[in-house]
């Protein structure tokens, strides 16, 4: 599964991730230890002084092991659950969690905090294995200066898509290797419905959607709106990627313009929700512990934005004004049940590969 949360908006526009990395080649510390080992995908930042702070306050060395994309980060942690490579793992979202809980990845652990987090991001009440750490929306971004030349509306719709006037003018990522692609498939499967998805992708085929590997390949060379894609060449004015990538798309641009050169078309989006859990068999579950306690303090999460792309989940947590003045979060997001994203998930990317693909 190729993961870029949404800090793939901003890695494809130059955004250095701040983080203490160490090897992978290596298990977690010992019970007594004072180092704190963090797993997660390769989308994982974090300022360097708001990690430093917990480091002072705490008294823990932290060491970040990144294990590729979301998906095969996940797959990778439950093959070594027994002998985990860390004691806090991080980045896994509402699309892989059932995944994650079915084979027994986490423990349970009752972060200090959770009651900030707001109810629609609280999964697993009973048994607290997960903790929600931060949330945005997939959705499809367009070029305003191709829509304005061609004097054409974007469309706002899954259903606008399928429409003549924008025929051959979508690329999406392969959900069968892609965290925006599969998220992407979700939301037409949530819009409409188990026995309806399918007609609306081979119509979506006939009106000439692009299919390629990941976001990069996508909205980085693809994609005739971001910084990227001009450089490249790209000729598609529409991309599935985030919410939040207008704002990077200013925020990363130099010198910068006064307006985000891309919109969102609000209507195609699906709401993505990652969390973190303390590891089965943790060496330091102490301090795993403590770690999940500063994941939801104040300082982590109004630090997230502009280092991964992504909103907060706790109650008072301020967002910066490049969101709130260059993009926003979907008022009315699909969103689909863990559990029927378990159920169907894999039969419904089965069926999407062999219908958009072959």
């Amino acid at each position: 599964m190729h993961h870029k949360t949404f800090v793939a908006a901003a890695v494809g526009l130059g955004l250095l991730t701040l983080s203490a990395c160490g090897s992978s080649d290596s298990g977690s510390e010992s019970s007594d230890s004072k180092t704190v080992t963090l797993v997660s995908h390769d989308s994982w930042a974090v300022s360097k002084s708001v990690l430093k702070d917990f480091e002072k306050q705490s008294g823990y060395t932290v060491k970040v092991l990144k294990d590729g994309d979301a998906g095969q980060a996940v797959n990778k942690a439950i093959l070594t659950k027994d002998n985990p490579q860390g004691d806090v793992f991080f980045g896994v979202d509402n699309t892989l969690l059932s995944r994650a809980l079915d084979n027994g990845l986490f423990q349970p652990y009752d972060a200090k905090g959770s009651d900030l987090v707001k109810p629609e991001y609280r999964v697993d009440q009973a048994k607290h294995r997960v903790t929600p750490i931060d949330t945005g929306d997939i959705c499809v971004n367009y070029d305003k200066a191709y829509f304005s030349k061609h004097k054409l509306t974007p469309p706002t719709s899954f259903a606008d898509l399928v429409k003549p006037e924008y025929k051959n003018l979508l690329v999406t990522e392969n959900a069968a290797t892609s965290s925006p692609g599969l998220g992407f498939l979700l939301g037409s499967a949530a819009q409409y419905g188990d026995d309806g998805w399918q007609g609306y992708w081979k119509k979506l085929k006939a009106n000439g959607v692009k299919v390629v590997d990941g976001w990069e390949q996508a909205y980085d060379q693809e994609f005739s709106g971001s910084a990227g894609g001009k450089k490249a060449g790209g000729d598609r004015p529409l991309v599935v990627s985030y919410a939040s990538s207008p704002p990077a798309e200013v925020i990363y641009a130099d010198p910068k313009p006064t307006t985000a050169p891309t919109g969102v078309s609000y209507g195609t989006c699906f709401r993505q929700t990652e969390y973190a859990g303390l590891l089965s068999n943790a060496g330091n579950a102490k301090g795993g512990k403590a770690f999940l306690d500063f994941l939801l303090t104040k300082e982590f999460q109004q630090d997230m934005p502009l280092n991964m792309f992504v909103y907060p989940v706790i109650e008072g947590a301020q967002v910066p004004q490049e969101f709130v003045k260059y993009g926003r979060q979907a008022s009315d997001p699909e969103t689909m049940a863990p559990a029927k994203i378990a159920a169907d998930r894999d039969q419904w990317v089965k069926s999407w590969t062999s219908l958009v693909l072959k």
